[in-house]
């Protein structure tokens, strides 16, 4: 696959680097630069980024980080079997747990949502730092989801974490998750309560919890390209397109439907 000319190599990270040194250089070079393509593409063009992971995977299977990539490549195109595979052979060659809530949420992606469990409460889960201990809540609640039990799933994400008024990494995502499973749920009021805290915490846009709240608030974007508007008549409650600002609906409007989390 071609590589743009801007692209040396050079930009992997250290660690990565490093591992690279036990292949030739040119072989390291060339695997380094797939390794690059992989992080560029993965989260907006996922299936070109699987691409260059098997291309590297091909040059230098016996590098751990290769597999690594190859992992997420895979788990980012949803393919949850050859993922899994990855993960398990990288964490072979390292001896890392870093993999392990990554590794269950495969198993909940192959429909194995008590396999997913069982990892939640294995040892390995206690030599995770904070961050991953965060993520293999969030697998564990979505595990419980998956088998129809919504109460559960919101007592499992019930935590000191989610109740710290610190924001971390993963405040956004937990906070958000937790007000999905209460508007699954049926607890509204409280749902629109945790998607507002999720606003507050998402400074990146990792979640679309403004989107959910707007929607529970029974606030309508419209498009300010659409024509439909331009005959609006004077005097009627409509949004105004040069600004693009929200209209909201009348009392009573129907709730639009929350999104699959």
């Amino acid at each position: 696959m071609p590589i743009p000319e801007d692209v040396t190599g050079d930009e992997i990270d250290k660690d990565v680097r490093q591992e690279l040194q036990s292949l030739p250089k040119t072989l390291a070079e060339d695997v380094a630069k797939n390794l690059v393509m992989v992080a560029r593409l993965i989260d907006e063009e996922p299936e070109r980024a699987y691409g260059y992971s098997k291309v590297a995977l091909r040059l230098a299977s016996r590098v751990a980080a290769v597999r690594e990539a190859a992992g997420f490549a895979a788990y980012a195109n949803q393919k949850y079997g050859e993922a899994l595979a990855e993960f398990r052979a990288a964490r072979r060659m390292t001896g890392n747990i870093e993999l392990w809530p990554v590794m269950a949420d495969c198993e909940r992606g192959l429909g194995r949502p008590e396999k997913a469990l069982d990892m939640a409460g294995a040892p390995e889960v206690y030599k995770l730092d904070k961050a991953g201990q965060v993520e293999m809540r969030l697998v564990a609640a979505g595990a419980r989801r998956d088998m129809g039990q919504l109460d559960a799933a919101i007592v499992t994400l019930q935590s000191p974490e989610l109740a710290s008024n610190a924001v971390q990494p993963w405040t956004a995502r937990l906070r958000y998750a937790y007000a999905d499973a209460l508007l699954a749920a049926g607890r509204e009021p409280e749902a629109r309560e945790w998607f507002a805290k999720a606003v507050e915490s998402d400074k990146d846009g990792s979640t679309d919890a403004s989107d959910r709240l707007a929607e529970l608030d029974g606030v309508e974007f419209v498009d300010a390209l659409d024509e439909s508007h331009d005959d609006a008549e004077p005097g009627e409650e409509s949004q105004d397109a040069s600004t693009g600002s929200a209209t909201r609906e009348s009392p009573g409007a129907e709730d639009a439907e929350d999104d699959k989390s």
